[in-house]
Order: C-alpha cells, then sequence, then structure tokens
C-alpha cells in the first residue's frame, strides 16, 4: 500500500520563476503553477503551423472531414501524411490519459494489489466518467489499468495518481513527460483529462502520445483490450466494455479491421475527441481527430475515412512533416522556425476556437526550464477557417455522452448508469 501525499501549497509566480532559475523544480511546485502561453517552435516541421489542410500527393482526401483538427501519420516511420491544424490548441478530454498512461505504467507491476479508501476517491469531479471503483475493495494494478482504458474511469486514475504519491506530483510528472516528448502543445492540470480551465493539447501531440505509448507492450495490450471483468467487492465481478466503438463495434459502429485502440474521450468544451491506430498489410496507422461538427458517431466515421485513405493513398503521399522522437531516446530538440509554408500547401485560416483555452501560462514553461532551454513564447490569434468538408454548415452539436455497460450479474455496483451532465462529462 502507498502512503497519501498532500499537495503542497499553492507558490507564486515570482517564487516559480526565481526557484527555476535557481534550484532544482519540484514536481509540487510545478503542479500548481501556471501554464505556459504558445510556443513559436514547429514541433514536427513549419507546414504543420500552417494554416489550412496540409497534404503532399495521393488522391483527394475524404470529401466530408468536419473537424476542428486532425492529423495522419505512420506509426514506425513517424512521417505525418496529412494534417489540418496540427497545433491547434483544444481541450482534449480522456485522450489525456494516454500521456498519464504512459507516464505511469511502469511505476507499478500488473500483478501489484491496492486496497481503495475513502480519501482515494475524494475529490473526483461530478459528472466524471467512473468504473466503479469502491472504497474498501482491493484491486490489483492491472484491473485499475483496465477501468482506465476500457471505462476511461476517473476514479481509476485517481486511484493510481493516489498510489503514485498524488495527483499534483503526477501532474508534474505527466507535464514533464510531455516536454520530453516535445508535445509543447500539451497543459496538463489534471491527470484524467477532465475539463479544468487551461488544460489543453493539439492533435500532434495527441499523435505523439499514441505512437510512443504504443512501444508499450502493457500499453498496447491494455488499448486493445475490449471486455474485461471488474471488482465488484468480495469474489463478485461485473463486465467491463471498451468505450472505443472502433474496436468494440458498439452503437452502430462497424470495428475497423486491424484496429489496435487507442482512446476516445468526450466532454461539451472538447466535444468528441479520439486517437486510434489500426494495422493492415504490416502498416500501422495513427489518427487523431478532434471536434467533428455533429453526430454522435462523427468521430469514428472521420477516423475511419483518414484511416482508409492513408491505406490506399498514403504510400504515395510524400510526408508534410513527421512526429519527433522524445529528447531522452535521442531526439533531436525543435528550434524556433521562421520558415515559410512550402510552395503547394493547402490554405485556410485557422481558428483556435478556443472558448478561453487560447491564452495558457507557464508549469511547463518551468519544465521546459528544467529539461534546458526557454522557448520564445507568443500568443496566436487566427481566423475562422471554412470547412474542410463539402457538406453545408451545420449548428455545433455536441456527441451524445457514453453509455456506460449494463453489469452482467445481479450483484455488481451500479457504475454511472445515468448519463453525467453535458457540461462534464469523460
Amino acid at each position: 500500500m502507498h502512503a497519501f501525499s498532500r499537495p503542497a501549497a499553492r507558490p507564486t509566480r515570482r517564487s516559480l520563476l526565481a526557484l527555476a532559475a535557481t534550484a532544482p523544480v519540484t514536481a509540487a511546485s510545478l503542479a500548481a503553477a501556471p501554464v505556459a502561453a504558445a510556443s513559436d517552435v514547429a514541433v514536427g516541421g513549419a507546414r504543420l503551423v500552417a494554416d489550412g489542410v496540409q497534404v503532399n500527393g495521393g488522391a483527394a482526401l475524404p470529401k466530408k472531414l468536419t473537424a476542428r483538427a486532425w492529423l495522419l501519420a505512420d506509426q514506425d516511420s513517424g512521417e505525418v501524411l496529412a494534417s489540418y491544424r496540427a497545433h491547434l490548441r483544444v481541450a482534449p478530454a480522456s485522450t489525456l490519459k494516454m500521456l498519464f498512461a504512459d507516464t505511469l505504467l511502469g511505476s507499478f507491476e500488473r500483478t501489484e494489489r491496492y486496497t481503495v479508501t475513502d480519501a482515494d476517491l475524494a475529490g473526483i469531479p461530478s459528472g466524471s466518467s467512473l468504473v466503479g471503483v469502491k472504497a474498501g475493495v482491493t484491486y490489483t494494478v492491472e484491473q485499475l489499468w483496465q477501468g482506465v482504458f476500457l471505462r476511461s474511469g476517473n476514479d481509476a486514475v485517481q486511484v493510481l495518481a493516489r498510489m503514485n504519491g498524488g495527483v499534483a506530483k503526477t501532474v508534474a510528472q505527466m507535464q514533464a513527460r510531455a516536454v520530453d516528448l516535445q508535445a509543447l502543445d500539451t497543459r496538463v492540470v489534471s491527470p484524467d483529462g477532465y475539463d479544468h480551465e487551461g488544460q489543453s493539447s493539439s492533435a500532434y501531440d495527441l499523435a505523439l502520445f499514441a505512437r510512443h505509448g504504443l512501444k508499450n507492450a502493457d500499453f498496447r495490450a491494455y488499448c486493445g483490450t475490449k471486455t474485461a471483468r471488474f471488482p465488484a467487492g468480495g469474489t463478485k465481478t461485473f463486465a467491463i466494455e471498451n468505450t472505443d466503438r472502433l474496436l468494440s463495434g458498439t452503437y452502430g459502429v462497424t470495428p475497423y479491421p486491424g484496429m489496435i485502440g487507442v482512446k476516445n474521450g468526450y466532454t461539451s468544451n472538447a466535444g468528441n475527441t479520439f486517437t486510434g491506430a489500426a494495422t493492415r498489410a504490416g502498416r500501422t496507422l495513427v489518427v487523431v481527430v478532434l471536434h467533428p461538427k455533429s453526430g454522435h458517431n462523427a468521430v469514428y466515421e472521420e477516423t475511419a475515412a483518414l484511416l482508409d485513405w492513408g491505406f490506399a493513398q498514403g504510400s504515395s503521399a510524400r510526408p508534410v512533416g513527421t512526429l519527433v522522437e522524445a529528447l531522452s531516446e535521442g531526439g533531436t530538440k525543435a528550434t524556433p522556425s521562421g520558415e515559410a509554408p512550402p510552395a503547394g500547401a493547402q490554405g485556410a485560416a485557422a481558428s483556435d476556437g478556443g472558448g478561453g483555452w487560447g491564452v495558457l501560462g507557464g508549469a511547463a514553461g518551468v519544465v521546459a526550464l528544467v529539461a534546458g532551454g526557454a522557448f520564445a513564447l507568443r500568443r496566436r490569434r487566427t481566423r475562422e477557417a471554412p470547412e474542410v468538408s463539402d457538406a453545408p454548415d451545420a449548428p455545433e452539436v455536441p456527441d451524445a455522452p457514453e453509455i456506460p455497460n449494463v453489469p452482467e450479474v445481479p450483484e455488481a455496483p451500479e457504475v454511472s448508469e445515468a448519463p453525467a451532465p453535458e457540461s462534464a462529462r469523460d
């Protein structure tokens, strides 16, 4: 069993700046710090920060793409085959759990057992997606990770974070991992992806998390698990099913051939978010689709369309950028770039559409200083883009929240039986 660590008091901006300049930054201070503004660093290539759809060769892209941002890349080479607003900062919802898993998976043995306390479950935001973790019940680490990956359980996330020494420490470690992966659009406020002011990521960063996570055998196994049995107390269990509809084939979605995972999410602020990976004929593609305009299955339909294009046309398309390697694994540090986009880049003005998420300020900046370099910062203002789709404009409608599966045994506890409020789901 792991002792619970109480989060440290919130430091001031002045103290954080002094600390960054003179001494190592602690996990607690980083977790409490505000987050940094947008970076001028064109991670992955200048074309990925250019306006509009980016593609070079191959047949025409799918027409009805309504997502605010998307990206398609080759898992092995890291080549970005096509993208739209790759570095647009948006609320990530539960896709941020990929970073949580990539950061913490090696911290515990799968067979390690932990008895949950009431304190472990305190402070989970109302309306969170839950797997049904109960105080007084003992779980293996493997079962808790199944709760994270299959049911997107914020309760399972919080228990693992407490086992790790607390939410503040975990947030700081996630932010440091993001910096190491060169995911500079990501600002971590909570480990579960729940809506919090200042929390953001991008299609590019989420692709980095998926690509790096999939190199881990445990990560790959968890995200590809369709169903599992979850403890209900005593000897009782109940069934849980993966909420990734392209994997599980639920709610009218046809399972995608060769689907590996990875993670879906939904909140009213983020809309529907999805990062997926699939393999065909020995080739694996990673795709990110963020906030399609409408339709409760649109995020999966647009994901499948991009994967189809990638497998059919991706080999003839020349890359428009690359998913960079982690600094700790020999990656070259991205540097500020003033390059103009290459000739022929399709152009359409982009909107940050952030609704309060576009101006962010400091923990990652402090982490970046610790990692070895201060980045030039700026606030980017952009314009609304015309739709990529040739379909008529539709009012923005949030996707329906995930409907929890019904337990297969009568003694199972009730777990998020009613849909959460639209403003706070997943």
